[in-house]
Parts: C-alpha cells; structure tokens; sequence
C-alpha cells in the first residue's frame, strides 16, 4: 500500500509566458560545478500533507521556500500540513470533507498565487517569490543552471510507476523501459551529486534522479526568481554580487 501521493496537474504547454532563454544566457553565466547544492535548512523537511492529499505542488513550494530562507543567512521557515493544505485549498478548491476536490494543481496557476499571495508558513507569514520563468521540459543544462543561479527550480513529472519502487529502495529515479504512466508529480530540484545525479525533495527527505529520467519524464519545469536568497551581505549562496543578480533578474519583474 503506497502512503504517498501525487498531484500535479497536466502540463499546459507555453501557460509560463516568459521563457528561462530569453532572460539567461549560459554563455555569460558561471557553469554549474559538477556538484553543488545549498539544502542543509536544518530542519525536518516534512511531507507536508502529500502522503494523504495531492497537494505535491505546494509541498514542494513550501519545501523551496526553506531552502531559500535557510541560505537568505536567517532560521528556515517551518511550515504544517494546515498551512500548506490551505494554500493548496485556496488555488484549487480542495476541501477534505469532499475527496472528489482532491485533484492536484496546475503548475502555472500555483506560480502565479506564489507571486501575488505567497505560501503561509507556520507561524502565518507569507512567502511570496518575484517572478518565474519556463525552462524548456527535459533539458538538463537548463535544470542544472536555473538550479545553482536561484537555489531551487520546480520539475513537473509524468510519473512512472517504476518510480515508486526505487524511492522505496532509496534508489535514484532511472528510466525502466515500458514502465507504465501512473500521474502527475511536482518536486523541487536543489542540487547535483557527484554522481551527476539531481537531488531533489519529495515526501520528506532528499532523493536523486538522473538526468536521463529528466530527460524523459519531465513535461514542465519553472524557475523561481526570489531575491530572499540574498542574504544581508547582499551576495547569492554562490557568491554573486546581489546588484549583478539583479541585472539578470530585472527583466523578470512582471
């Protein structure tokens, strides 16, 4: 018996008008190191309501906002089922007296309440991010980039069922040929390990996924801009100047 859930929505092909390309160049940007990450937030990660709900987009989005609390230099907001479920209420129509609302979340319309709401941490405070941008699905670079520049990007899965097994096993997502389709997923992608696998957080702890499951199973990916990774020395987790981040991230203010 699975005692987790799913719960992304199905992708809506250009839904996120502004696109990672447009706004980032590699060419004029540090290259990722072949291992980086910042997701030591010192503290439980949580599930977050998605082991009974399918509420994985705003888990997920409560998941990023400890990453980037914890590197803004300050404790990591901690977040609860209540708040998350509320947020995830609040977009979609959830309510737990009506399992038949339980249906997941479309990426975009969890991006854009993000951006103009914010996520309710446990203590009631909002978490809002400053804009975001489409990565094109699948492409590894992109994922990598979008990742080590923002500290999180969000990657939306047409999940396999072979997948299941090998978070049971602790085992990095790998592509199972003829492994059948089995819903929706949305996780946070923090990192890359020396192995050249993706770290990413889903139902409570940190898991690995190869960049050719990525390739494969990834149908939408958003970069989150958030200048609540600058820290009061006003430099980025990886040393940028804030007033140079900000020149790649003017254009994203909308």
């Amino acid at each position: 018996m699975r005692v987790f859930k799913l719960g992304k929505a199905p992708a809506r092909p250009g839904a996120v008008k502004f696109r990672f390309g447009a706004f980032f160049d590699p060419r004029k940007l540090p290259k990722p190191p072949a291992r980086f990450g910042h997701y030591a937030v010192g503290s439980p990660w949580g599930v977050l309501g998605n082991n009974d709900h399918s509420c994985c987009v705003f888990s997920g989005a409560a998941h990023e906002a400890m990453v980037w609390g914890h590197e803004a230099g300050g404790p990591s907001p901690l977040f609860n089922d209540n708040g998350v479920l509320a947020d995830y209420a609040a977009v979609t129509g959830f309510d737990p007296a009506r399992p038949e609302t339980d249906q997941g979340t479309d990426m975009q319309a969890a991006a854009s309440y993000r951006r103009k709401v914010g996520i309710v941490d446990a203590a009631g405070g909002r978490h809002k991010i400053d804009s975001y941008v489409a990565l094109r699905p699948g492409a590894a670079s992109d994922l990598a980039l979008a990742t080590y520049l923002t500290g999180c990007a969000g990657v939306g899965l047409r999940f396999p069922s072979s997948a299941w097994t090998q978070f049971d096993d602790a085992e990095p997502w790998q592509v199972v040929p003829g492994s059948e389709f089995d819903g929706g997923h949305y996780v946070p992608c923090v990192g890359r390990n020396s192995n050249g696998d993706f770290l990413i957080v889903t139902w409570g702890r940190i898991h690995a996924m190869s960049p050719e499951f990525y390739e494969a199973f990834c149908d939408e990916a958003v970069a989150y801009v958030s200048l609540d990774i600058l820290g009061a020395r006003g430099v980025s987790p990886e040393g940028f100047a804030a007033d140079d981040l900000r020149k790649y991230l003017g254009a994203l203010a909308h």
